[in-house]
């Protein structure tokens, strides 16, 4: 890929994210679509969450507490899990698994329309395609992730008290009451609006990678192979970025 084609794809994904506010910020709204996609969405992810989210809380508090127990600080390990679920862990967690599952599912959806014709169609209908199919689906990743995000927390530390009782016999109240003093309200609020753009970034790349999708048979397998990988990339470069805007307050 040259110079050329990449400033070209750059000024293509503008437009169509251009678009998107366009369509979004006025009416007629997709409010019951967005609603059945949200509910789709989590539905589709809770569990797979749920059994990452534990077993990941599970394995950072068994991995850690060596390090810990090596300097006489094993009291501190809540703190520590606590702080690294909610920081990065948890967001990290559910913005690659909903990369892997939804932007697949939104790309290769997407991208058997568009081969087989039917946004064309809709097109020729009248009946606002772009609002129906891109606008809801991009609503509902940026509102479900954060959703998501707050539920992995709780299994992930649920996870790590369940590792802490095992071999402490610590009570879930002083537990959660460790966590509660280390975890702050900046730390809650900069994991909602990072995962908010965590869930923008692979609502609208599985959608262009869709609505763009090449014509033949190969289209849909490739529409969904580059929203997995690009949003993947771009969850990894946004939390870098937000970490350093957030580091600002700290």
């Amino acid at each position: 890929m040259n110079l050329k084609s990449i400033l070209l794809s750059v000024a293509e994904i503008y437009k169509f994210t251009a678009r998107f506010f366009k369509e979004a910020l006025f009416p007629p709204y997709e409010g019951r679509e967005i609603m059945r996609q949200c509910f789709a969405m989590g539905n589709k992810s809770w569990f797979l969450i749920t059994f990452t989210a534990f077993i990941a809380g599970i394995v950072f508090t068994k991995q850690s507490r060596p390090s810990l127990a090596s300097f006489g600080a094993e009291s501190w390990l809540p703190s520590l899990v606590s702080q690294a679920v909610v920081r990065s862990l948890g967001p990290l967690i559910t913005g690659l698994i909903c990369a892997g599952k939804l932007g697949s599912n939104i790309g290769a959806e997407l991208g058997s329309m568009q081969v087989s014709e039917q946004i064309d169609a809709m097109e020729v209908s009248g009946t606002r395609p772009f609002a129906y199919l891109v606008v809801s689906r991009v609503v509902a990743t940026t509102l479900m992730v954060p959703i998501l995000v707050v539920y992995t927390d709780v299994v992930g530390l649920m996870g790590s008290f369940f590792m802490v009782n095992s071999i402490n016999n610590s009570s879930f109240l002083l537990f959660f009451n460790e966590v509660a003093e280390s975890v702050t309200y900046l730390d809650i609020f900069s994991s909602i609006i990072k995962s908010a753009f965590f869930g923008f970034a692979i609502g609208i790349i599985g959608c262009y990678a869709g609505y763009h999708s090449d014509k033949g048979t190969t289209g849909v397998g490739k529409a969904a192979n580059i929203a997995v990988v690009v949003s993947m990339i771009s969850i990894f470069v946004l939390d870098l970025v937000t970490l350093q805007v957030i580091n600002l307050f700290r």
